[in-house]
């Protein structure tokens, strides 16, 4: 560590957690690990300065560096070059290969990104270029928080995927060096573009539903066949989480639409959770079944895997609840649930096609058709054609870029702050600590420190800015 970090870590009085140790890589099973998790989740240490809808200054041109070229981020690539305003400088992956295959894509648009590979610490002289002014990260879970820190550290916005980051120490930091440097980060939480879930949102805004008062969320997704493929993640490394941690371990697809429903850390936050996991069934006896006929899994055969199915139900201070599940090994339909229940009706996006009710039937088809585009919001009105041409789990992911360099743009807020990745990323240490504890409920740290209750929504008018192109 080098003396820059143990001094920040000093100043903040993130050490008396613990943190000068370094990045924690698991969660907890072991009496010393669950009692960081307490710790952490009473942690409360002054706010340096709000970053909920802050406004950088804005840019003409977006410098972007991306680092991790893997599944998620070959397409994160693909949709950057198609948005105008946006100047590819820097590519970088562990893998030559992926590395030359995302540079021959953005060469085509007239982009001369310089090349890092194969150096484990590569990503770290791209991360240190003075002509970058975005770095996206979209690589294993670990190393989420050290790339977000150090690009933070070194004068960089930050987009990073999901979840931010494995322990509350790792998300403090992200949010104390989020304000210290007055720098943005962002978890691109793709799913808060979801067309249904803006729609929602926009319904709920309108008042459709009258007070929310309950809502559901999951990540149910049967992807046993990528996590034991030997190609899928790149060194195995989804399996090593799902054989070493507990918990609700990926929490934010369901999670985050909800929270900006009910405005958590912008006028309502979560105020405590339980958590309770069942045995796993499916992923411990497949790794035994395939070591006994590919020794390549035998460092897997007698592993205790997460449960099947872990539960996660929050109540909020203004007495609001939400329910969370995840579950990637049962043999189910995908679903996210969306479920939104107000004093005067109700949203369900799963089991497709999406619904909404307003007494004891669901509307019709027709009805349901008209809602949605009488409450087609604005976003979607502008540039929702232009998201599903170029795609993107049906042109949520592309939406979420273009908006986010179109605030860069136009110096704007972004729609997700680093309270709502930290928040977000939480219940995971948090549900391994509850459920570690038979269930008994524990306190949902405030990363915000009571600006909450002054913090505005976020903007979904379109007011302000829209001015960035697509390049079809």
């Amino acid at each position: 560590m080098g003396n820059s970090r143990r001094s920040f870590l000093k100043n903040s009085g993130l050490t008396g957690m613990g943190l000068a140790a370094g990045f924690i890589n698991a969660y907890a099973n072991s009496e010393d690990e669950l009692a960081r998790i307490r710790e952490q989740a009473a942690f409360s240490p002054l706010q340096n300065f709000n970053m909920s809808g802050y406004a950088a200054p804005k840019l003409d041109v977006v410098r972007v560096g991306i680092v991790g070229i893997g599944n998620r981020g070959f397409d994160a690539v693909s949709r950057m070059n198609k948005i105008d305003g946006v100047e590819i400088k820097a590519l970088c992956d562990l893998r030559p290969e992926r590395v030359k295959m995302a540079n021959d894509l953005v060469a085509q648009s007239g982009h001369q990104p310089a090349l890092y590979h194969t150096d484990p610490e590569a990503w770290k002289k791209m991360c240190s270029r003075d002509d970058l002014d975005l770095v996206y990260i979209l690589t294993p879970w670990s190393l989420h928080t050290p790339m977000a820190v150090f690009s933070m550290n070194h004068n960089k916005h930050v987009c990073v995927e999901v979840p931010a980051g494995k322990t509350l120490e790792e998300l403090w930091l992200l949010v104390q060096t989020s304000e210290k440097t007055r720098k943005h980060c962002m978890m691109v939480e793709n799913c808060c573009y979801d067309f249904f879930e803006m729609t929602t949102l926009n319904m709920v805004r309108s008042g459709f539903f009258g007070e929310i008062t309950h809502c559901e969320g999951a990540y149910i997704h049967n992807l046993t066949e990528y996590v034991f493929s030997k190609e899928h993640f790149y060194q195995m490394w989804e399996l090593k989480e799902m054989s070493s941690r507990k918990g609700n371990l990926y929490p934010t697809h369901g999670l985050g639409p909800l929270c900006q429903v009910l405005n958590i850390n912008r006028g309502d936050k979560m105020d405590y959770l339980v958590s309770v996991s069942n045995n796993d069934f499916i992923m411990g006896p497949m790794a035994k079944e395939l070591a006994a006929r590919d020794s390549f899994y035998a460092p897997y055969a007698n592993k205790q895997f997460n449960g099947t199915m872990s539960t996660t139900t929050i109540k909020t201070y203004k007495g609001k609840s939400i329910v969370v599940q995840f579950d990637v090994s049962s043999p189910r339909p995908y679903t996210r649930i969306q479920l939104v229940s107000g004093t005067k009706g109700i949203a369900m996006k799963y089991p497709e096609p999406s619904r909404y009710a307003t007494g004891h039937e669901w509307l019709g088809e027709a009805e349901t058709k008209l809602l949605m585009e009488k409450y087609t919001p604005a976003i979607v009105k502008k540039i929702g054609e232009a998201a599903r041409q170029v795609g993107g789990h049906g042109g949520m992911d592309f939406l979420m870029d273009w908006r986010t360099i179109d605030c860069l743009r136009n110096g704007l807020p972004l729609d997700q702050d680093v309270y709502d990745a930290a928040l977000w990323s939480a219940i995971s240490p948090l549900s391994a600590w509850s459920i570690a504890n038979r269930s008994t409920s524990i306190s949902v740290p405030d990363f915000t420190r009571g600006a909450f209750t002054k913090n505005q929504p976020i903007d979904i008018s379109m007011e302000k800015g829209g001015t960035t192109k697509v390049k079809l």
